[in-house]
């Protein structure tokens, strides 16, 4: 992949996602994708994290958007290459704290093979 066309899967990512679009979300990712985020690890802890495939994807963002209506992503950076998409955006959620998150895409053949949110230490 490009630069150029990793980048334009971002903004996709970005727009489906404060669309809360289920499917045009998934339709960015390899049905065989995982994704990790400590939240998982918090609401999920037998995942340890990390979940596989786009059916655990969509179970978990849906679950996401209808629990946080408003949530939305608001991009401060990116820092993207031909395999990889550094992002850090500002989550917002009505009644909550707004929070920076870094998360890393790994594009390979114009889908993300895999996400990963970045825990802070």
């Amino acid at each position: 992949m490009t630069i150029k066309e990793n980048t334009e899967i971002t903004f996709k990512w970005f727009e489906a996602f404060n669309e809360h679009t289920i499917e045009k979300l998934l339709a960015l990712y390899h049905p065989d994708a995982d994704h990790y985020s400590p939240k998982l690890k918090i609401r999920h802890p037998e995942t340890n994290g990390i979940i596989k495939g786009t059916e655990a994807l969509r179970n978990w963002w849906c679950d996401a958007f209808n629990r946080l209506p408003d949530l939305n992503y608001e991009i401060i950076s990116l820092g993207v290459d031909k395999d990889y998409v550094m992002m850090r955006y500002k989550r917002t959620v009505s009644g909550e704290e707004d929070m920076v998150v870094n998360e890393m895409l790994h594009i390979k053949d114009g889908l993300i093979i895999s996400s990963a949110v970045i825990e802070k230490k």
